[in-house]
C-alpha cells in the first residue's frame, strides 16, 4: 500500500492509525518511495520535546531542488512548471517550463557562488511577486543558502530588523513593482533599510519597472547581465536533511518579529505529501494560490508543494480588484484553473461585488477550492461554495500555522463530508488534541478548548533563528510536552475542528468560555455588515466583556447608528444566546490587518482596554493608519 495519495474515507482511516501507531514506517515509507537522496537516512526521527528539539531523517542527504526540478526533466521537461500572470493584464503572461526553470534556476544559483553567497548564508528576498523571487528561492536552496524572504510591502525598519536578525550579508530585491494601478519604489526602500545594515555586502537588483534608482558602487548590481554572462548548469549542493531550508518571519504579540526556522528534509516530505493530499492533484491539473511568498502560504503551496510534484503553478503578481474585480475569473477562465486557493478576507471582498463578476465567467475546470489564513465565516463559506465552487467543487477549509510549515488540519476534497466553518479531520501523522484550563486533554467532544499537537511532525519549524529559549517558551511551555498552537477550538459530535480563533480570543465572560469566532460569523450576517472583529476587554462586575470593533457595507452607512447597535445585538442573541451580546459596539472605516489579510485582533484588544500607546511588532500591518483613526473613533 502507498501511504502518499489518500484514495477514499477507509483508506484515510487506515492510514492515519498508521501514522499514529507507526509513525516511523508511515512516513519512512512515504519518504523513500517518492523522493530523490544522495544518502537514506539513519532513522526517521528522533527528539526531546523537554527541551524543544527535533530532528527528521537523521543524517538523511538530498536537495530539495533536485526534487522540485531536476527529476521531472526527463518526463515533464516541456510541461509548463509556472505561469506567470502579471499585474497588468496588457503585459504578455509567461509560462515557464521545467526546462525553462532548471535554467534559469542553475543560473542564478551560479551567479549566487560568484557573488560570494556560500551554503549556510542568508539571503533577504524583497522581490514582488514576479518569477525571478521563485527563482531567487529555488536557486538559493539550490546552493544551500538560506532564504529569508521578505513581503515586499514592509517598510524600511520592517525589512533592517529582518536583515539584522538573522544576519544576512545579500539582498536580492527590484527597483519597484506594479500593484494595482500603482508603482512602487522598492529600491528607495531597500536603501534606507540597509543604512543600519552594516553586514550587507551586496544588493542584486532586477530590472520590473524601468525607475531610474541609485545604484551604490562595490554594493549593488543590475541581475540581468550577471545572469547572461551564467552558466545554465549547476550540480546541486549536498545538503543534510536538518540543514536550514529558510527563515520566515512571524510577528510577535511583543518585541521583535520570530524568525521561524524550516528545515530540508522534513519540510520537503510533508509539504509535497499535504499538497497531493489537500488539492487531489493530477497531473495535468493547473494549480493556483493567490497567497504571496512573502508568507509561509506562498512558501508551500506556490514553490515547494507544487513543484515537488511536478505540478503547474500559477504565480499572480496582481490584486482581485484590479483592472475590475472580476480579475480572479478572468484567470481561472483563461488557464482553465484547477484548484484555487485564497483567503476569507479575499472572498469577503469579493463578496461585495456585483455577482456577474463571477457569473459571467465559464468556472467550469474547477475541481477544488479551498480558504486559508484565518476561519472562513458561514456566509462567506456559502457564497464561495455556490458562486464560484457552484455546489460541486469541496471546499478544503484549511488549519495551519507558519510553524507547522504545512497544511496540519483540514478536509480532503471528494473523501471527507465539509461542514461549514469546519477545517475537519487532522491529516496523517497529526495527533490534534484539546486541552482544558487546567492542562488536561479533552476526551469527549461537543467541548472548546486549547488546540495542541502531542507528537512532532516532519514539517514543524525547529527553532526561532538565534532564540531557542523564546521558541520553547512560545510554543511548548504552556502545556508541557505538547504544541500549543495559540488558537482555540471547537471539537463537534464526529471529531471535526472548528478553529474559534486565537486562544487569547476565547473570552471568560460572566464564567462563560466564548469564542470570538462563532460571535463575529453572527455579526456577518447582518444585511449592512461588511466585517467584524470581537475581542474582551475587562469588565468590573462581569470580569470581561465583549466589544465590537464593525465596518459597514453602502447601505450600512447611512443607518440610524443606535439601531443597527440594537439589530447586530439581536442577531447575536438568537443565533448563540443573550450570553454572547456586545457591551460595545464601534463602527469603524476598516480594521487592522496583516498583509497576509489577517486582522490584528491583539491591536483591538489593548485599544478596548484603553491602552493607546504600546502595540508591540506592527510591521506586518498593510494599513497602521487605521489605529490611530479606532482610537480616536467614537463608541
Amino acid at each position: 500500500m502507498s501511504y502518499y495519495k489518500i484514495e477514499n474515507l477507509e483508506q484515510y482511516f487506515k492510514h492515519y492509525k498508521k501514522s499514529i501507531r507507526e509513525p516511523r514506517k508511515f512516513w519512512g515509507k512515504i519518504a523513500e518511495e517518492n523522493f530523490v537522496w544522495y544518502q537514506v537516512w539513519d532513522k526517521v526521527f528522533e527528539f526531546d520535546m523537554e527541551e524543544s528539539k527535533f530532528q527528521w531523517f537523521v543524517n538523511g542527504k538530498l536537495n530539495i531542488v533536485k526534487n522540485c526540478i531536476d527529476r521531472h526533466l526527463a518526463k515533464r521537461g516541456d510541461k509548463p512548471a509556472i505561469i506567470f500572470e502579471p499585474n497588468n493584464p496588457e503585459e504578455e503572461a509567461q509560462t515557464i517550463t521545467y526546462n525553462d526553470l532548471y535554467n534559469r534556476v542553475c543560473k542564478m544559483a551560479n551567479v549566487l557562488k560568484d557573488q560570494g553567497v556560500k551554503k549556510g548564508d542568508r539571503v533577504c528576498i524583497y522581490l514582488p511577486m514576479i518569477p525571478d523571487l521563485a527563482i531567487s528561492m529555488l536557486a538559493c536552496a539550490r546552493i544551500g543558502a538560506i532564504h529569508s524572504v521578505i513581503f515586499a510591502g514592509f517598510s524600511a525598519s520592517a525589512i533592517s530588523k529582518r536583515v539584522n536578525d538573522c544576519g544576512c550579508k545579500f539582498v536580492i530585491t527590484s527597483d519597484g513593482s506594479f500593484r494595482g494601478n500603482k508603482t512602487i519604489p522598492l529600491k528607495p526602500i531597500v536603501d534606507e533599510a540597509l543604512e543600519s545594515c552594516p553586514e550587507v555586502e551586496k544588493v542584486l537588483l532586477v530590472n520590473r519597472t524601468g525607475a531610474d534608482v541609485n545604484m551604490q558602487e562595490g554594493r549593488d548590481l543590475w541581475l540581468a547581465p550577471l545572469l547572461e554572462e551564467a552558466n545554465s548548469n549547476h550540480v546541486a549542493q549536498v545538503m543534510d536533511a536538518e540543514d536550514p531550508l529558510f527563515i520566515l518571519y512571524t510577528s510577535g504579540s511583543t518585541g521583535a518579529p520570530k524568525g521561524m526556522v524550516h528545515t530540508t528534509a522534513g519540510y520537503m516530505v510533508q509539504t509535497a505529501y499535504s499538497f497531493r493530499n489537500v488539492f487531489d492533484y493530477k497531473e495535468e491539473d493547473i494549480f493556483w494560490c493567490t497567497a504571496d511568498c512573502g508568507w509561509i502560504t506562498g512558501h508551500s503551496y506556490i514553490i515547494y508543494g507544487p513543484l515537488l510534484n511536478g505540478a503547474t503553478t500559477v504565480m499572480f503578481e496582481g490584486v482581485p480588484s484590479y483592472p475590475t474585480p472580476s480579475r480572479f475569473w478572468d484567470i481561472i477562465d483563461k488557464y482553465k484553473v484547477t484548484q484555487f486557493y485564497t483567503a476569507p478576507t479575499a472572498i469577503r471582498s469579493l463578496m461585495t461585488e456585483d455577482y456577474s463578476y463571477v457569473n459571467n465567467h465559464d468556472l467550469s475546470s474547477l475541481r477544488v477550492i479551498g480558504s486559508v489564513g484565518e476561519p472562513i465565516n458561514e456566509e462567506a463559506w456559502h457564497w464561495y461554495n455556490d458562486h464560484v465552487g457552484k455546489k460541486r467543487c469541496p471546499i478544503v477549509d484549511t488549519w495551519w500555522q507558519t510553524e507547522t510549515g504545512s497544511i496540519l488540519v483540514s478536509p480532503l476534497p471528494f473523501i471527507t463530508p465539509t461542514k461549514p466553518t469546519y477545517a475537519t479531520l487532522p491529516l496523517p501523522g497529526i495527533q490534534a488534541v484539546l486541552m482544558d484550563e487546567k492542562r488536561n486533554e479533552i476526551e469527549d467532544n461537543q467541548i472548546d478548548g486549547s488546540l495542541c499537537v502531542k507528537f512532532p511532525w516532519p514539517s514543524m519549524a525547529r527553532t526561532i533563528w538565534g532564540n531557542h529559549e523564546r521558541y520553547q517558551e512560545t510554543y511548548f511551555s504552556q502545556f508541557p510536552g505538547k504544541y500549543f498552537t495559540g488558537d482555540g477550538a471547537l471539537r463537534d459530535e464526529v471529531g471535526y475542528y472548528r478553529i474559534t480563533g486565537r486562544a487569547d480570543d476565547v473570552v471568560i465572560v460572566s464564567g462563560h468560555n466564548l469564542g470570538t469566532a462563532p460571535i463575529e460569523d453572527a455579526i456577518n450576517e447582518h444585511h449592512a455588515v461588511a466585517e467584524s472583529a470581537v475581542v474582551g476587554y475587562k469588565h468590573d462586575i462581569k470580569g470581561n466583556a465583549l466589544y465590537g470593533f464593525i465596518t459597514l457595507k453602502v447601505e450600512g452607512e447611512t443607518r440610524d447608528r443606535e439601531n443597527l447597535r440594537k439589530e447586530i445585538n439581536q442577531y447575536i442573541s438568537s443565533h448563540i444566546g443573550p450570553i454572547a451580546k456586545l457591551d460595545k459596539i464601534q463602527f469603524v472605516e476598516s480594521l487592522p490587518k496583516t498583509r497576509s489579510g489577517k486582522i490584528m485582533r491583539r491591536i483591538l484588544r489593548s485599544i478596548s482596554n484603553g491602552e493607546t500607546k504600546e502595540f508591540g511588532d506592527i510591521s506586518t500591518l498593510i494599513n497602521p493608519e487605521v489605529i490611530d483613526s479606532i482610537i480616536n473613533g467614537k463608541i
